[in-house]
């Protein structure tokens, strides 16, 4: 037996699979079909339990290339049901041990209609996996679990570089995704991938043609360092941003963001192009909005969610920089917005023509 505790009281009977373990985080829910490997090890949910609202999960196994970064970054998974006879010609193991091998606690059986619901309704809200019944001692060890910094809990210890043939392409990594480098990778770009913590100087010295601000975990608004660095850059150099990154630039250059009710999280959320009058089916993953009210001159929206009309895009129109709230690499997802990366290289040629 195991139980999901939810910081208003809420208890949800399990049995647990994984690490046998006491764990607390931020509880969220992810609407992707498939895709759950790609989840587990987004560096995004460092600090959360990921519930998948699919009931049947680990159908296909897990295997040694799809993962976005070396290890399962969330605290706790919840599902409906783990599968155990998992069949797929690149399965390597199933969900069970995989989460054993990397010490994340699980709970399975529990009614994950009823928390999604519970979580749309009331907001995210913190919460716990533990072996016994809860009691007071439990609800007071939820409270005080804060994640702090997860940015930098996620971020690489030291730059490295992918070479290629093409631009060289400097990347903030705040906890990036695999897919992002891929991506780059894919369209010959020269990788210089920075920890987060890296000066502005820094990265100017190493004389790219573009940067890349990354997804990451947490509140943007916990990184004031990280900001006013991004704030140097400004301008400089053409510069692409994703989830995190879109918000962090935003920042920067004098916007405000707020928290979400319950976030979007899955690989099914529709984002209409504005300037296209196109709708994509978008990966998603993020608490957290741009207030659009706060965004000054030189701002525009260019893409916009198309089920809460939230901002999903943003054009800078002083400086060749764009920013998108979505997943354009996907990873679980569609890769319908894949053309923003070809949109950034273009974007770093043309200053490359200039210079010249």
């Amino acid at each position: 037996m195991a139980y999901l505790v939810l910081q208003d009281g809420t208890v949800y009977e399990g049995s647990a699979f994984g690490r046998i373990a006491d764990i607390t985080g931020e509880v969220v829910f992810n609407t992707g079909m498939t895709g759950y490997q790609e989840v587990l090890t987004d560096p995004s949910y460092c600090g959360q339990i990921v519930t998948m609202t699919y009931p049947l999960i680990g159908n296909y196994g897990v295997n040694w290339e799809d993962p976005e970064s070396m290890k399962p970054q969330v605290r706790g998974f919840v599902v409906r049901e783990v599968c155990e006879a998992p069949s797929n010609w690149h399965s390597e193991g199933g969900l069970n041990e995989y989460l054993t091998l990397h010490g994340i606690a699980g709970i399975q059986g529990v009614d994950t209609r009823a928390l999604t619901r519970k979580l749309r309704n009331h907001g995210t809200m913190r919460g716990m996996i533990c072996e016994n019944y809860p009691g007071d001692d439990e609800f007071a060890r939820m409270s005080a679990g804060e994640t702090v910094a997860p940015v930098m809990q996620v971020t690489g210890n030291e730059m490295f570089e992918v070479p290629g043939p093409g631009p060289r392409v400097a990347v903030m990594d705040f906890g990036l995704k695999a897919s992002i480098l891929s991506s780059l990778r894919q369209r010959g770009c020269h990788l210089l991938v920075f920890p987060a913590g890296t000066s502005a100087q820094e990265i100017l010295k190493a004389e790219p043609d573009g940067i890349m601000l990354t997804n990451g975990p947490g509140n943007p608004k916990d990184n004031p360092a990280i900001i006013a660095e991004i704030r140097k850059l400004v301008g400089k150099k053409p510069i692409f941003g994703i989830c995190l990154g879109h918000q962090l630039m935003a920042l920067a250059c004098g916007a405000d963001s707020r928290p979400l009710r319950y976030g979007h999280r899955g690989c099914n959320h529709p984002v209409k192009d504005l300037e296209q009058d196109r709708v994509y089916i978008t990966s998603q993953n993020h608490g957290y909005t741009l207030v659009e009210e706060s965004l000054p001159a030189g701002m525009r929206v260019s893409h916009r969610n198309w089920n809460d009309k939230t901002i999903e895009g943003v054009v800078y129109t002083e400086h060749a920089s764009f920013t998108v709230q979505f997943h354009p690499e996907a990873s679980p997802g569609p890769k319908d917005t894949a053309y923003l990366f070809d949109r950034f290289v273009a974007l770093m040629h043309s200053g490359r023509a200039q210079e010249v």
